[in-house]
Formats: structure tokens, C-alpha cells, sequence
């Protein structure tokens, strides 16, 4: 894995000419970052990402890799999905193997890597994403949580820049979105740039360096503190403000937090931006 930068710009894309889902919008994917796409359902996370990935061609606009435009061809297409990877919300839809271990090679297989070369990078990818105890074991004796890390595996195991990860807590407890967040810090410390779908605003501003929204065709994107605190988008956007942001506000108005003081992002921020002993400011 290494760094590169992946963007979209002025896309216009659509399953049927003249009915757009996403109208001029651009992103930017800066490299070792995490980003998290949010927005309503059918606002057009899937299809920006399904665009990002070189899936879906849109009917204008550019996807750019360190400002290299993506070509459709078939050439163009391998190349580029060696670089990024997509990881749809449902693992059905990519696990078909017999064995974990034999559904995370299927990918490097196809590079036409030697055997040495296949079993290393599976073993890297099973032991990222914590289910090298799982090599053996057939897929459909899967856990969901499990399958949507064997399926992150199969994509890492192509070694690519940019992971695109769409809705990869949904659906997972508490414990398994735990495990899938770990995962997830692991592969950036590798040098991954991490993409992730989600409607969880919580989790976005938590997890994120940046966030971007899908709204009204287009994409607003920034630091999660403000895109996630500004509460006309938000409307637009039918997301809720994140309680993180909304507790903070209400801890600076009483007071009990310094008007300087970046409100917190989560609960740890948030205690220890308390002061020591109630009602006495810091």
C-alpha cells in the first residue's frame, strides 16, 4: 500500500439520462485520511463510491488518481483497481469461496502472482483484519460481522491505496463494530487511505478526519466538527446532529466548557474537557 490521492470532479452520474443522482459533485480523498460519506438514503453515497471505484461510469465529470483521470477501458479499469478497491454493504455479494483463506486469494490470483507471493499477502490481510483464525473455516459458517471483515480482507489483499468501504458497521452490535473500527485503524497505520459510507453521524465524527455529505445531488465536505455542527445542512441532508457536538454547546453555554475549547467528539473528549468539580470553570 502506499499514499495516493483519489478525487471526483463535477460528476454527473445516473442509472437513466436525465435523471441524475449525483449533479456536479466533486470530492476530494486526501491521502492517509479517513473519510466518512454520509447522507439520506438514495442521496447517492453507493453511486459515488460505486463511481469512485471505477464500478459505475459517469455521464460527465472526471475520476482522477494523483490527478491521472481513470480511463473505462479494460486496461484502465485493472489498473485502477489495483490501486482502489470497493467493499460493498452486504459480504454475500463478494464471499463465494469454500475457505476464508481461499475467498481473500482469489484476488491476487488474478494478479498472476506466484503461490509465495498469494499466501503472503493473504496471511497480511487475514492478520489486519483480526480473522487469521478463521483461514479454514468455510464462509458460510460466518458470523455477519466476520464476513464483512473477510470480505474487507479480500480487498486488502490487493494491496491498494484507497479502500472504499460501503456501510461496513451496518448491521454489526456494538462488539462487532468495535472489532471492525480496530480493523479499520490498523489497515491506516499500514498506509491504507480509508473511505467509509455511513448514517451514523456519531460514528463519523468520532472516526473521521474528514467528512463529506451527500445532499442535493452534490458533496459537502470538511473538517467533521463543522460540516457535522451546521444544522441547515444537516436538515437538508435529513441527518441528526451528532450528540457529542450538541452536549458540548449546551456545557459551553452553562459555562462548564471554554468558549476557546474545540467542542468534543466523543465521550472521552468530552470528560476531559470537564473541569475537575462541577459548575467551577477551568
Amino acid at each position: 500500500m502506499s499514499h495516493r490521492t483519489l478525487t471526483a470532479e463535477s460528476l454527473v452520474v445516473g442509472y437513466e439520462r436525465g435523471r441524475p443522482v449525483l449533479e456536479g459533485a466533486s470530492l476530494a480523498i486526501p491521502a492517509g485520511r479517513r473519510l466518512a460519506v454520509l447522507g439520506a438514503n438514495g442521496s447517492g453515497k453507493t453511486t459515488l463510491l460505486r463511481c469512485l471505484s471505477g464500478a459505475l461510469k459517469p455521464f460527465s465529470g472526471a475520476v482522477t488518481l494523483d490527478g491521472v483521470p481513470l480511463e473505462h477501458s479494460r486496461r484502465g479499469l485493472r489498473a485502477h483497481r489495483q490501486e482502489v478497491q470497493l467493499v460493498l454493504q452486504d459480504p454475500d455479494d463478494q464471499l463465494f469461496s469454500a475457505s476464508v483463506a481461499q475467498d481473500v486469494s482469489f484476488g491476487p490470483l488474478n494478479l498472476g502472482l506466484d503461490e509465495a507471493a498469494v499466501r503472503e499477502r493473504v496471511a497480511e490481510a487475514l492478520q489486519l483484519l483480526a480473522v487469521d483464525s478463521l483461514a479454514a473455516r468455510p464462509t458460510h459458517q460466518l458470523s455477519f460481522g466476520e464476513r464483512k471483515r473477510v470480505a474487507i480482507a479480500g480487498a486488502v489483499a490487493m494491496r491498494p491505496c484507497v479502500l472504499l468501504l460501503d456501510e461496513p458497521t451496518a448491521g454489526l452490535d456494538p462488539s462487532a463494530v468495535a472489532e471492525a473500527l480496530a480493523a479499520l485503524t490498523r489497515l491506516q497505520q499500514h498506509d491504507a487511505t480509508v473511505v467509509m459510507s455511513t448514517h451514523d453521524v456519531d460514528l463519523a465524527l468520532r472516526w473521521a478526519d474528514d467528512v463529506a455529505v451527500v445532499v442535493d445531488r452534490r458533496v459537502v465536505q470538511g473538517r467533521p466538527e463543522d460540516v457535522l455542527g451546521d444544522d441547515d445542512l444537516l436538515a437538508r441532508a435529513r441527518l441528526g446532529r451528532p450528540w457529542a457536538l450538541t452536549v458540548g454547546a449546551r456545557l459551553r453555554d452553562l459555562g462548564l466548557l471554554p468558549d476557546t475549547a474545540a467542542l468534543p467528539r466523543d465521550v472521552v473528549g468530552l470528560l476531559a474537557a470537564l473541569p475537575e468539580r462541577p459548575g467551577v470553570p477551568t
